[in-house]
């Protein structure tokens, strides 16, 4: 996931490494690694580079040297910045517990101190992993509670969203006229590698699906200019809307890249996705909103 809005905890060691996680990006004073910890940061910086067959295994050996480093906070940093990647995809259930493992345990070791900036955000980490991944993470601590009872308030307000954004060629879309379709609302940047990575995945679904009433709305805040360029490059076939303001981004809370949010034909909340997803996971979320997508899954 590509934060739009970077964390104040992150590692200037890595600044120059494009679209890290916001974790270990940019850090107001130096971060002098261990001997131990110099080899999984490089490795996490790499993570991206691997084809995804090999990602999930070197993203559980991530998670287990993780977890035997000494307790502190570049322990609690290093399982947040891994724990911003493994939902990339499709790593499998196993790979996200382990990272949830791995971060709970970091928590739990050194807690942030109450006081400092930022201390919520690993707890808020978590609590996605938990809510959206369903995965288990063994904490008590009440900022994770607090934090899952954001995330619930959060799609609260999405269940009953409206909005009306106007696509690239000049038509207005408004959320709530879709009823009797399913919809999947998709938030996206040029920028965003992931973001990228998915929009193959999307546009063969809704080549596929669109006759059966699924409707994509993909939102960018981008200038006007940008976006069209790319799409240009890029051609897709699902609408692509402008969101200039960030006024639609607000109202869904959306500050990480790439999120989609499904709506069944009743105009409710069906299925979300925290970060990029495979085209296997987006017909799972789909069938989750009643689109009938036939037996057969892709590999991917």
């Amino acid at each position: 996931m590509i934060n739009k809005l970077p964390h104040q905890l992150s590692i200037c060691l890595l600044a120059a490494a494009a679209f890290l996680p916001a974790a270990l990006t940019a850090q107001h004073r130096p971060i002098v690694w261990s001997d131990q910890e110099k080899p999984i940061v490089e490795q996490i910086r790499h993570l991206r580079a691997l084809p995804d067959p090999d990602r999930a295994a070197a993203t559980r050996k991530l998670a287990i040297l993780i977890r035997h480093l000494p307790a502190g906070p570049h322990k609690e940093m290093l399982a947040d910045s891994l724990a911003n990647l493994v939902t990339e995809g499709d790593e499998g259930q196993d790979t996200l517990q382990e990272v949830a493992a791995t971060l709970a345990q970091a928590l739990h070791e050194s807690p942030p101190s109450a006081g400092e900036a930022q201390s919520a955000q690993p707890y808020l980490t978590l609590a996605q992993l938990v809510r959206y991944e369903h995965v288990h993470a063994a904490s008590d601590d009440p900022r994770l509670a607090a934090a899952m009872h954001e995330l619930e308030a959060a799609d609260k307000v999405r269940e009953s969203a409206n909005f009306t954004l106007t696509g690239l060629h000049g038509k207005q879309w408004t959320l709530k006229d879709l009823r009797g379709h399913v919809v999947l609302v998709n938030f996206w940047a040029t920028w965003c590698p992931p973001c990228r990575k998915e929009m193959p995945d999307l546009d063969a679904l809704y080549r596929r699906f669109q006759k059966d009433g699924l409707v994509i709305l993909a939102i960018s805040d981008e200038q006007s200019a940008t976006v069209r360029a790319f799409i240009a490059e890029h051609k897709v076939s699902y609408p692509i809307l402008l969101d200039p303001g960030r006024k639609v981004n607000e109202l869904f809370q959306v500050e990480g890249i790439p999120k989609s949010f499904v709506y069944n034909r009743e105009g409710k909340l069906a299925a979300e996705a925290i970060d990029m997803r495979t085209q296997k996971q987006f017909l799972a979320m789909l069938a989750s909103a009643g689109l009938d997508i036939g037996k057969a899954l892709p590999s991917r």
